[in-house]
């Protein structure tokens, strides 16, 4: 409760500011103060607004699973984020800032609209923005919502109500197929998030972002000196973890004893059982034996296969006294890894898919170049780099920033490779080790009450991230396809109302679209970010560095680069029916959609009439409004 209790004043806090921002923002244009906060902002405000946004629930949540499922090699996947802010900033954030005030532009589509004198350029950005800006709000839902579910657990109100709403919406197509505490916790998160950011704007993000990135990095130091004092110093933990062989996949059906046949038994997710030879099992689902019945019906489990994993379980009395388990058909094991110890410490790493392990080198070097460059072409990103006050505050930023992720990326690495020896068989639910690595440190240190403060961290992610990408969307929609295209007469009070009403209602589709999502949210964050990232990188680049590029060019390199990504994708869920890409010679989509996406554009410009002089010289030769 106490846990709670400190989690609750920090929403408590968010809300304050937003209540601050929106008074703060009273007499001044709405459109520029809502979605630019005015175009002032500063050193500590933007570089942590910036930092915050892209440190969003993949960083807290599907980051720390994939570290936890594949090991240290997750350290050769992020390693290019450390020069992230040197790269996407240093490439186009004073250019970006410069053009936006030259054409007046408060979004990246109207930025492209004006500088082409085109509105199928304008159209086709918002297009873009809004597409794959819906799969990043996706994943953001799902993370928020499993932090609260994790921080709730066991919390007696909580559970009557999550059972009550399962009941409430049973039946109800898809939304009465989601979990009761689940679907309880994507709601009450989301109405958060949607109500702050819909009444504060953007001056309330960015002062959000500012107090959630010092909780972030706040919160992982904690984690970081409580992950290594109870797991004996990363020495130990590394051995531990080298003596790892990875879990095995199967379906059971629970049995139980004669002397519980005629009592109903709910056995939750996370149950551990023993079967008659010593080997141990965890649901990854809930299951019932009826009263009267000897056996549940089929469910999915895994097996641990690390010999002290196993013991430890039992010694912390996890498993469930009278009840075993019988194996249902065949047992799956991991394409890369099975039974190899010192596949969680060293390269490719363990993998359930690929026969090549985690990461080969021609991956670790495409998410090099991945991480830096999509992340330039981050239309979330550009907006932030078009309200920085002036050049001073962008390079003390751009150092800030860089400084920011190292504090939080290769810590979080060696937490969740500890959480491999303090969290046994998570996999049942890797995206919540997050949250459940910071309940178990702070008990374990006997300071539950910490737990809010630390699973605020990841909170704080989720909720930067989730406020910034409904900023974003409903900007697309208001400014660039309502105010251009269907009421260019429309006065403020007729976009206040509607920008708001845009934002709940994107909030909540979003909502409705992750009832069920794929199992590790970072798919989701990844292709979002290869798909915005290959539509805007080098058309952006274009449009401010290349005066001759026309209106035909960026079209079709953003319509290339965003289809190549998605055919991709399409390709790598025939070849393996799950959510992912399929790496053509090894590479990742986004590679391959940024070399298509150039040379259209440049093809396709050389053939074309320039630009006029009057838009080259406004752009490119010092003439101003």
């Amino acid at each position: 409760m106490t846990a709670l209790i400190s989690f609750f004043v920090y929403l408590a806090l968010v809300f304050v500011l937003a209540g601050i921002a929106n008074h703060a923002g009273k007499n001044k244009s709405f459109l520029n103060e809502y979605f630019l906060g005015s175009r002032n902002i500063g050193v500590w405000a933007f570089a942590l607004t910036y930092a915050a946004t892209a440190a969003s629930g993949g960083s807290f949540m599907g980051f720390p699973s994939l570290i936890y499922t594949h090991g240290w090699s997750l350290a050769w996947w992020i390693c290019g984020y450390m020069v992230v802010p040197l790269v996407a900033l240093g490439l186009l954030a004073k250019r970006i800032n410069q053009v936006s005030r030259i054409a007046g532009a408060i979004t990246i589509p109207e930025l492209l609209r004006r500088r082409f004198e085109s509105n199928a350029v304008g159209n086709l950005a918002t297009v873009m923005v809004v597409f794959f800006m819906f799969f990043f709000l996706m994943a953001q839902f799902k993370a928020g919502a499993q932090i609260m579910a994790t921080l709730l657990e066991g919390v007696p109100v909580y559970q009557s109500a999550a059972f009550g709403l399962e009941a409430l919406v049973e039946g109800i197509p898809w939304i009465g197929e989601a979990e009761g505490d689940y679907l309880l916790c994507l709601i009450v998160f989301a109405v958060s998030v949607i109500v702050y950011t819909t009444y504060g704007g953007f001056r309330a993000v960015v002062w959000t972002d500012v107090m959630q990135g010092l909780v972030m990095a706040v919160g992982v130091v904690i984690m970081l000196v409580l992950a290594l004092t109870q797991v004996g110093g990363l020495g130990n933990a590394t051995k531990q973890l080298s003596e790892m062989t990875p879990p095995e996949f199967m379906e059971v059906e629970v049995t139980r004893g004669s002397e519980n046949t005629l009592v109903e038994k709910q056995l939750p997710r996370g149950t551990w059982l023993e079967s008659g030879g010593g080997d141990i099992i965890r649901l990854k689902s809930a299951t019932t034996i009826q009263s009267g019945a000897d056996k549940s019906e089929s469910v999915e489990a895994i097996r641990l296969t690390t010999p002290f994993e196993i013991e430890k379980v039992k010694e912390q009395g996890s498993v469930l006294e009278g009840y075993r388990y019988n194996v249902v058909g065949e047992v799956e094991t991991y394409a890369y890894g099975a039974g190899k110890r010192g596949v969680y410490t060293s390269t490719p790493g363990p993998s359930r898919d690929s026969p090549s392990g985690f990461i080969t080198v021609l991956i670790a070097f495409s998410f090099f170049a991945f991480w830096n460059f999509s992340g330039a072409g981050q239309p979330s990103y550009m907006v932030r780099q078009m309200a920085f006050k002036d050049t001073l505050t962008l390079r003390r930023s751009m150092v800030m920033v860089a400084f920011y992720f190292a504090l939080i990326y290769f810590p979080l690495v060696i937490i969740f490779t500890c959480a491999r020896v303090l969290l046994p068989g998570m996999e049942i639910y890797p995206d919540r080790v997050m949250p459940e690595m910071a309940s178990i440190l702070t008990i374990n240190a006997g300071m539950p009450w910490l737990a809010g403060l630390l699973v605020a961290a990841p909170f704080a992610a989720v909720m930067s991230s989730v406020d910034s990408f409904l900023l974003l969307v409903s900007s697309g929609v208001v400014r660039d396809i309502y105010q251009e295209s269907i009421n260019p007469n429309a006065n403020e009070k007729q976009i206040k109302r509607l920008t708001y009403g845009v934002t709940m209602v994107v909030g909540m589709l979003g909502v409705l679209a992750v009832m069920h999502p794929p199992q590790f949210l970072q798919h989701l964050i990844v292709f979002a970010s290869a798909g915005l990232g290959a539509c805007f990188l080098m058309p952006m680049i274009f449009a401010l560095y290349w005066k001759k590029a026309t209106a035909g060019g960026i079209v079709s390199g953003m319509l290339a680069g965003g289809l190549t990504v998605l055919a991709l994708y399409l390709a790598g869920y025939m070849q393996t029916g799950k959510f992912g890409e399929y790496l053509l010679l090894g590479l990742h989509p986004f590679i391959w959609a940024v070399v298509v996406s150039t040379i259209l554009i440049c093809l396709i410009s050389i053939k074309g009439t320039p630009p006029a002089e009057r838009v080259q010289r406004r752009y490119f030769g010092g003439e101003q409004r």
